[in-house]
């Protein structure tokens, strides 16, 4: 059992590594041409591209502490609260894209928190 609980948690941190990389590097350009092609004044964009790069900082944290617990170097319970994050995240790309912003069903945000959540979770509970 201690074995499946490190690969899950290996998977939940490659995910979140994955999510970083792609969120901060490709998925930034992308934002930032559109906010920098929108009527924004500078301020919302700069605090745009800030709030942007919180979720890419929270992502690379998660993978660096799925990492830590995976390998005995953290306490699982260091992991619920990213749990939660991920579990409520996908909530919310799922309420807001069956609501007015079907745009989020064509994004993997919903998939990948999901995933990450459960697969934290049950390595968390699995290491104990």
């Amino acid at each position: 059992m201690i074995l499946s609980g490190f690969w899950l948690l290996m998977f939940a941190a490659a995910l979140s590594l994955f999510g970083a990389f792609f969120h901060g590097v490709v998925g930034g350009r992308m934002y930032m041409n559109n906010v920098n092609r929108s009527d924004l004044e500078p301020l919302g964009k700069s605090l745009s591209l800030v709030s942007w790069h919180i979720f890419t900082i929270f992502l690379f944290v998660g993978a660096i502490s799925f990492l830590l617990v995976g390998f005995s170097l953290l306490s699982s319970i260091a992991l619920y609260p990213l749990i939660v994050i991920n579990a409520l995240g996908a909530l919310l790309f799922i309420f807001l894209g069956f609501g007015n912003h079907d745009e989020l069903m064509k994004m993997p945000g919903a998939f990948l928190m999901a995933v990450t959540a459960v697969c934290g979770y049950l390595g968390a509970i699995w290491l104990v």
